[in-house]
């Protein structure tokens, strides 16, 4: 048996479509606000991604590049400028951040009704108890793919493996949300392999490449890869490979998502379906479910 390939990039390309569509429709132009401190590659790479596609979804697009040595404060009057902002509806920061910047302090500055992220307390705190939010992208994105497979999530035995305030914590409320039956393992889990293939859907997120083997998956079953993780190749290249070992997770998974081409460009799609979201609530107007 050979699994099912989730392809993330043509599920994103949907999405993208139909926030470009639904943005036209609601008559103003949604802003988006990205802040990057410092020259870290991976995050230049990102947000290189993030201003493009705003721009290419019709998105006013604000991007705020500071030096590794931009102090805490800077910061912060600058967060608190696009709170004060209204043609920005959407503001995010890139992590991570120096180590002289606090990045839960920057993240509690933020506007909740512009945490496109989804990050800010009061957010994680509405998802949490069920209420409607701008929920994390990364885990939001993860949930559609499943459903790509799964239409109904009800009553799947669905295991994440990976607690984070990131990705495992949002996710499994999120899956909770859908009625599935939840189990949170990590790296204090006991026959942690054993727990794994107990699941109908297996969401991993724990940032161990190639963590998962072939006998942790459940024959059939659903396997989302949220990881991203660089390890070296041939001629001193490297390569990214996900938490999951692929190539053999494949052959008794019945679907799975590749990386790249999973989760990741999910992530950038959701951020735009949260920042279309949130300039809905600014104009007092219904926002489209994704």
């Amino acid at each position: 048996m050979s699994a099912q390939i989730i392809d993330g990039k043509a599920i994103a390309e949907q999405i993208r479509i139909r926030v470009t569509q639904e943005a036209k429709a609601l008559g103003i132009t949604p802003g988006l606000a990205v802040v990057i401190v410092g020259e870290n590659p991976a995050s230049q790479v990102y947000v290189r991604n993030k201003v493009k596609q705003t721009e290419e979804a019709g998105f006013i697009s604000f991007e705020h590049r500071l030096p590794e040595d931009t102090p805490e404060a800077e910061l912060l009057k600058i967060v608190e400028q696009l709170n004060d902002n209204s043609e920005v509806h959407g503001i995010l920061v890139q992590l991570p951040l120096p180590d002289h910047i606090d990045p839960d302090l920057v993240i509690r500055t933020i506007d909740p009704a512009k945490d496109v992220d989804g990050f800010h307390p009061i957010n994680a705190g509405k998802l949490a108890v069920g209420q409607d939010s701008l929920m994390p992208c990364t885990p939001q994105g993860s949930i559609i793919l499943a459903k790509s497979v799964h239409p109904d999530l009800t009553g799947l035995n669905a295991v994440v493996l990976g607690r984070s305030n990131i990705v495992g914590k949002p996710v499994a409320q999120l899956l909770i949300q859908e009625s599935a039956t939840v189990t949170i393992a990590h790296s204090k889990t006991r026959d942690l392999d054993e727990v794994c293939a107990r699941a109908d859907l297996l969401i991993a997120a724990v940032g161990r490449a190639e963590l998962v083997k072939k006998h942790w998956i459940k024959p059939g079953a659903t396997v989302i890869d949220v990881g991203i993780n660089r390890v070296s190749a041939e001629a001193g290249k490297t390569r990214l490979v996900g938490d999951v070992a692929f190539e053999e997770a494949k052959e008794v998974a019945g679907a799975i998502t590749p990386v790249p081409g999973g989760v990741g460009p999910m992530t950038i799609a959701c951020l735009l379906a949260n920042t279309l979201k949130a300039a809905c609530w600014a104009a007092g107007k219904p926002a489209p479910r994704f």
